[in-house]
């Protein structure tokens, strides 16, 4: 479980394809805390910590997580986001987030407001993922809060501290990025389509 609150980001430094895994390393100032077997969010992606190396740690993507997420697109010196699990008892500063991702968004507008950005994604509405006006939303393991809902797209307004300290700096239109809808929200919808809530 996680928070959506970024910790660091890490910069890619080896991928390896093996079978329909992929082997993704990452360079961070939080690998020293690090631990074989714990969970870490990458772009809002939970996966397990397999090796550590000095200040570089490695992940596996299996086939199902890299078909849902924007893992398989990185490349070396790619930029994540990343996050620990939370720990019980510590504030939950974002929302709940499980880092699993639901889908892609593809970035397809940036404006920036006098000391803020509003960045507009895309995406796939038949999956039957909603939005809400003010809900929360996780962007590339980021939370935030939705503006501008629509059937198949969102926006979000970011912050400064946010930009700087975030991949979002990295982002342009045609960027595909990872999605996790609220968890609240995807239980209701999912009753409503069991016929459950009259």
């Amino acid at each position: 479980m996680f928070t959506g609150i970024i910790e660091d980001v890490g910069v890619v430094t080896h991928l390896k394809k093996e079978l329909n895994n992929l082997h993704i390393s990452v360079q961070s100032a939080i690998t020293s805390e690090l631990k074989i077997d714990q969970s870490v969010a990458h772009n809002g992606v939970c996966l397990t910590v397999v090796e550590i190396n000095d200040d570089v740690y490695t992940v596996t993507a299996i086939k199902e997580t890299l078909d849902k997420s924007n893992l398989e697109t990185l490349k070396i010196n790619d930029k994540v986001n990343l996050e620990r699990a939370m720990k019980l008892g510590d504030r939950l500063d974002g929302h709940i987030v499980q880092g699993h991702v639901d889908q892609t968004a593809v970035c397809t507008d940036i404006k920036e407001e006098k000391g803020s950005w509003v960045f507009t994604f895309n995406y796939d509405a038949t999956l039957n993922n909603i939005t809400i006006e003010k809900g929360s939303i996780t962007i590339n393991g980021t939370s935030l809060t939705v503006v501008n809902s629509k059937k198949d797209s969102f926006s979000v307004a970011i912050i400064p501290y946010t930009y700087e300290h975030t991949n979002f700096n990295t982002l342009k239109i045609g960027t595909v990025v990872n999605l996790e809808f609220d968890v609240l929200g995807k239980y209701v919808t999912k009753l409503l389509e069991l016929n459950l809530l009259k």
